[in-house]
C-alpha cells in the first residue's frame, strides 16, 4: 500500500466514526458542531487528563471545553469510551504530524524528531493508558507505530539517504527500540531526564558510526 493511500484510508475511518452525514443543506450546521464539539472535547480531555490524571470527572473534561456534560456524553456514554477516543485522538495527531514530516523533503533528521514525539506522548498520556488498561483495553506503543510504518518507512529511507541514520537500519528494528523504550516509559515512570538521556542513547546507536 502507497503511504498516500494509507493516510486516505485512515481520514476515511476518522470521518465515518464522527457525526453521520444527513441529506438536507439544513443539517450541514449543525454536522459541523457537532465534529467541533467533538474535537474540543478531546483536546479538553486529554490536557484535563495529563494533568489531573486518568481519574479526572467528565465534568472537569466538558468545563474545560466549554460545552455542557449532556454534549460530552452524547459523544462518549461512557468514561472508557472517552478514554478510547482520546488515544485514536492522539494516533490521528501522530499520523498528521508524519503526513508532514514526510512532505517536508528538507527535514533529513525529522525521524529523530519523530521518536522524541512519540516518547513526549507516550509520557503525556500515562495515566490514561493506564486507566484504560484497568478496563480491559491495552494500549501497546508498538502497535500504534506498526499503523505509522509507511510514515517511518519513508522517513528511515530519507535520513540513510542524507547520512544521519546508519545503512543497516531496518524499520522493524527501529520500531521494536523506539516501542520498547517509549513503552518502559509508560511502565516505570521515568522522569523526563530519565526519558532524554534514553533518547540520546538510541539516536547515538541509530547514526552512522564514525569513520576512523
Amino acid at each position: 500500500m502507497s503511504l498516500t493511500h494509507f493516510f486516505k484510508e485512515r481520514r476515511l475511518m476518522a470521518r465515518k466514526g464522527g457525526p453521520p452525514a444527513g441529506g438536507g443543506a439544513g443539517e450541514r450546521p449543525v454536522r459541523a458542531d457537532a465534529r467541533r464539539n467533538r474535537a474540543r472535547i478531546l483536546d479538553a480531555a486529554e490536557a484535563v487528563f495529563a494533568e489531573q490524571g486518568a481519574s479526572a470527572s467528565t465534568e472537569a473534561v466538558a468545563a474545560h471545553a466549554g460545552v455542557a456534560i449532556g454534549t460530552v456524553f452524547r459523544h462518549f456514554p461512557t468514561k472508557p469510551e472517552l478514554l478510547q477516543a482520546v488515544v485514536m485522538h492522539l494516533l490521528d495527531r501522530l499520523i498528521t504530524e508524519v503526513d508532514a514530516m514526510v512532505g517536508n523533503q528538507d527535514a533529513v533528521t525529522a525521524l529523530f524528531e519523530f521518536c522524541a514525539r512519540v516518547m513526549a506522548i507516550s509520557a503525556r498520556n500515562r495515566a490514561v493508558f493506564a486507566r484504560l488498561a484497568e478496563t480491559g483495553v491495552r494500549v501497546r506503543v508498538g502497535d500504534a507505530l506498526a499503523r505509522l510504518r509507511p510514515g517511518i518507512d519513508v522517513l528511515l529511507e530519507r535520513a540513510q539517504k542524507a547520512g544521519t541514520v546508519r545503512d543497516d537500519l531496518r524499520p522493524t528494528e527501529l520500531i521494536a527500540l523506539l516501542a520498547a523504550i517509549c513503552q518502559e516509559a509508560l511502565t516505570d515512570e521515568w522522569s523526563a531526564s530519565f526519558r532524554q538521556r534514553a533518547l540520546t542513547l538510541l539516536f547515538d546507536g541509530l547514526r552512522p558510526a564514525a569513520k576512523r
